[in-house]
């Protein structure tokens, strides 16, 4: 069975042309003309993907996509106005996974969402041969099979893309991953995103576990060479 796709705009001939072409390709689709239908509708049904246009009346899709991540980590791909680079920034630091330009083909967008559910996948795969899919560094598990993170015993929620590149640094503990393999590890060849972006996610991370535990330190800095994930076996030094 294909997956489900949420389809939000206020544009009536996107939503029946793209709609008509998605499940030509054998997706589900579910369209919505504002974001406040959108929210009622996502709370009432599963979806694995959702499309969601930036400009819209009385919700726009910057709102739906903040309330849509208190509590869901589905996979978001924005559709954003031409040359306005600011959307897409802003879309993918707030949350969002990947981002289109108006007008788009409908090739390319089915392209995106298949890529985007393949990393979801990806991100679900193996962490560990020899742990059935669970990956344990200290208090952190991954749990790529549930999509399931846990620190100190207590969920903490991240989107396929945050997902992603925790598991990066984690599957090397002390060994430092720069911004170009976090890229890769989290985007692949799908879409181009900039330093500025990772350093938005690594951000969203550390804000995520550090509600759940404000002592967390887990994910170091190395200015000028990227990201580590600190060793659990290596004690943190003792500051003086």
């Amino acid at each position: 069975m294909g997956n489900t796709i949420a389809l939000v705009d206020d544009d009536q001939n996107i939503l029946t042309s793209v709609s008509m072409a998605l499940e030509a390709e054998g997706f589900t689709v579910h369209t919505f003309k504002d974001g406040e239908e959108a929210l009622r509708g996502l709370a009432q049904r599963q979806i694995d993907l959702a499309v969601l246009d930036i400009k819209m009346p009385r919700l726009d899709g910057m709102e739906v996509l903040t309330r849509l991540r208190r509590d869901s980590s589905m996979p978001v791909i924005f559709l954003t106005s031409k040359d306005d680079e600011i959307d897409e920034v802003l879309g993918l630091r707030m949350g969002a996974d990947d981002y289109i330009k108006k007008p788009f083909s409908q090739r390319l967008l089915i392209e995106r969402i298949r890529a985007l559910l393949r990393r979801q996948e990806l991100a679900q795969e193996e962490t560990d041969p020899n742990s059935e899919g669970t990956a344990v560094r200290g208090d952190l598990i991954l749990d790529g099979s549930r999509h399931l993170c846990t620190w100190k015993g207590q969920a903490v929620a991240l989107t396929v893309t945050e997902f992603l590149i925790l598991k990066s640094l984690s599957n090397r503990p002390g060994h430092v991953k720069n911004r170009d393999q976090l890229m890769d590890s989290a985007y692949g060849d799908a879409v181009y995103v900039d330093d500025r972006t990772i350093d938005s996610h690594i951000k969203r991370l550390r804000k995520k576990f550090k509600m759940t535990d404000p002592d967390f330190e887990q994910i170091e800095t190395l200015y000028g060479v990227g990201y580590r994930y600190r060793d659990p076996a290596v004690a943190a030094p003792v500051a003086h």
